[in-house]
């Protein structure tokens, strides 16, 4: 996620456009609609210098009228995607202390290695799930991993799953040994059922795209749109349509790979959820609310895709 202070600087943000891999394929399409609408013009004033296309100017300004209504419903829906995963992370940070604080005071005192069990449990559910929602769990994130845990893990295909079995498993087996009353144990279950939940929701958001044909259709529109602007700009406009048609491709093109962007908030683009530095913040928060000692998560190097302004 690229980092920034909002409203600090208005032309110092402009500036970073260019470290944007979304802002390097707008600028590519807008410079090919640029010499293509060049060689509409030349093409123009060598054969048709009198051609009169006032008519075709006035429909294509009702056709933007109509892509500019299609790329505000594209950009909220991929807006809403992203801003439920965060809600949903952030849903997680806060479940996951709730879940340590409750563990750490119906626990027996000297039962300090349970706590350290839950703490790296409850921390790698959050690690894993970082990963479960791009391309699969990698096991070298996870912290305080056995051999066992390694070949445990390397047979799931839901590794959060797992750990969450783990972490429940742990605590049902001190509400069997009777350090765990049974009013606690029942008061437990919504606090661990909310990591489900979540995760739950998240591969909601991940598995979900938008639709295929919805997607495609904007792609062609834009794209024909763009490729008979400038014939129904040059006449009117001369070689002024040029730089009127690279600014109209700018914007249109550009809403429309931003909200592709955004759409799966859980990847690796620049925009996406710093998903990588909530996971390490809950860890921070878990073993401190434990009381045990652990070497701080975000003193680790940072996600490769992550930008601070």
């Amino acid at each position: 996620m690229i980092i920034y202070k909002a409203n600090d600087n208005w032309f110092g943000d402009i500036k970073h456009l260019a470290k944007s891999w979304t802002m390097v394929k707008v600028m590519r399409a807008v410079c090919f609609f640029g010499v293509y609408t060049t060689a509409i013009w030349l093409l123009h004033f060598k054969f048709f210098p009198e051609k009169d296309q006032s008519v075709i100017g006035s429909a294509f300004s009702l056709l933007g009228i109509v892509l500019s209504i299609l790329l505000v419903f594209r950009t909220n829906s991929a807006y809403d995607r992203w801003w439920e995963g965060r809600k949903q992370w952030g849903a997680l940070i806060n479940n996951t202390r709730n879940l340590a604080v409750y563990a750490h005071t119906i626990l027996p005192e000297e039962n300090q290695p349970l706590r350290f069990y839950l703490a790296t449990r409850i921390s790698n559910f959050c690690h894993a799930m970082v990963e479960h929602l791009r391309n699969g769990t990698n096991l070298d994130i996870l912290i305080h991993l056995t051999e066992e845990d390694r070949k445990k893990y390397n047979l799931r295909g839901h590794v959060p799953n797992a750990i969450t079995h783990e972490i429940y498993s742990a605590i049902v087996a001190e509400h069997r040994k009777g350090n765990i009353t049974d009013p606690d144990l029942i008061n437990y279950g919504p606090l661990h059922k909310s990591l489900l939940d979540i995760i739950g929701a998240c591969e909601r958001i991940k598995k979900t795209p938008i639709p295929f044909s919805y997607a495609v259709f904007m792609k062609m529109f834009i794209s024909a749109y763009g490729l008979l602007l400038p014939i129904a700009l040059t006449p009117q406009m001369g070689y002024f349509a040029i730089p009127v048609v690279m600014l109209v491709m700018f914007a249109f093109i550009g809403i429309e790979l931003m909200g592709e962007e955004i759409e799966d908030p859980f990847g690796l683009d620049c925009n996406n959820l710093p998903t990588g530095d909530m996971a390490k913040n809950i860890q921070n928060n878990v073993f401190e609310i434990f009381e045990l000692d652990e070497e701080k998560a975000q003193n680790a190097r940072r996600d490769l895709y992550e930008k601070v302004f």
